[in-house]
């Protein structure tokens, strides 16, 4: 993988946070494939593929692709690059496909275009990975962990991006995950800055 050139995609994954996904998603999709909630421009998903591809695995990456609530039209990340014209709304399946497009490690990527949290009573294969980086309001945050951290596998991580213990740092969805992950049998692996991978005790 070209880190580099992947640093300069479009998206909001840092670095150092990108390659700790990386590494979290080698070492535990050994247990099954990952599974990436919020896809935007795949940034995150290529990250995720370095290490899955290292064990023969997938990560599917699920999203509407219509943006969250903070890329609409007026709100702050709202990007006229991503914005759809005919179809008047937010539309990320062309900066996913462009992206994907510039590395090899894009055939281990499998795109589902969805709501996550209508996929996930069909949903059957343990995963070894799921990564929670969709919308950030609380109501949606804790429906993708009520939705998915059952489908881990026991030796299976949760990785949740964007954990902000300070409310004028950043919003406190992805902190209110966390925090609830811990009080229901999650401990802590490992953190890098905002992301944090967890493990069942």
């Amino acid at each position: 993988m070209d880190f580099k050139k992947l640093d300069q995609l479009k998206g909001f994954m840092p670095k150092d946070e990108g390659l700790a996904l990386a590494r979290w998603a080698e070492k535990f999709t050994c247990h099954g494939p990952a599974l990436e909630i919020g896809t935007f421009g795949a940034k995150s998903t290529l990250y995720i593929a370095t290490g899955t591809l290292v064990n023969s695995q997938f990560v599917f990456t699920v999203d509407h692709h219509s943006g969250s609530e903070e890329h609409q039209l007026g709100e702050e990340y709202f990007d006229s690059e991503i914005y759809d014209n005919k179809l008047g709304r937010i539309n990320t399946v062309p900066l996913m496909q462009e992206n994907l497009e510039k590395f090899d490690e894009s055939k281990w990527v499998i795109p589902i275009i969805a709501n996550a949290n209508s996929l996930a009573p069909s949903w059957t294969t343990k995963l070894g990975l799921i990564f929670i980086d969709g919308s950030h309001t609380e109501i949606s945050a804790m429906n993708d962990y009520d939705s998915w951290c059952t489908k881990i596998h026991p030796k299976g991580a949760l990785v949740i991006h964007d954990i902000y213990e300070k409310p004028d740092e950043g919003g406190q969805a992805p902190f209110l995950v966390y925090q609830r992950a811990l009080q229901e049998g999650f401990k802590l692996f490992d953190r890098v800055n905002t992301i944090v991978c967890l493990t069942r005790t």
